[in-house]
């Protein structure tokens, strides 16, 4: 007799990190760190990136004011915080991918936002995050 083969449902990935969600609400900036330190990041992308390529994070979304010409990296700690104005594609980035990241481009982003929309947004200099990874 041929046993049946029962599939295990896979329990969907979660784009959030609680610790980050909570450590906005309390606007605590030791709790953002920690959060950041041991956390991923939601990260907006304007081209996500290929499934088949484990290299390929795919291209990061930022926002550019028109007026000024200043930089800003939008972040966010649930995937249903992000304003739907925003392209649909995100992604969960490691603390490393967030430090390396703001290394790389730390000349060209002016300001690092958090929950931009809400519920309780911050924001910080690229500088400050690196710092915050870094501790």
């Amino acid at each position: 007799m041929a046993k049946k083969r029962v599939k295990k449902s896979k329990e969907p990935l979660e784009f959030r990190n609680t610790q980050l969600s909570d450590a906005l609400q309390t606007q605590d900036m030791a709790a953002l760190a920690f959060a950041l330190r041991h956390g991923p990041t939601v990260v907006p992308l304007l081209r996500p990136g290929q499934r088949d390529d484990p290299r390929d994070d795919g291209e990061v979304w930022t926002y550019r004011d028109p007026n000024t010409g200043d930089v800003a990296l939008l972040l966010f700690s649930d995937a249903a915080h992000k304003p739907a104005a925003l392209p649909p594609a995100v992604a969960l980035q490691s603390p490393g991918w967030l430090r390396a990241f703001l290394e790389t481009h730390k000349d060209s982003i002016t300001t690092v936002f958090f929950d931009i929309a809400g519920p309780h947004p911050m924001q910080a200099s690229p500088a400050d995050v690196i710092v915050a990874l870094d501790a």
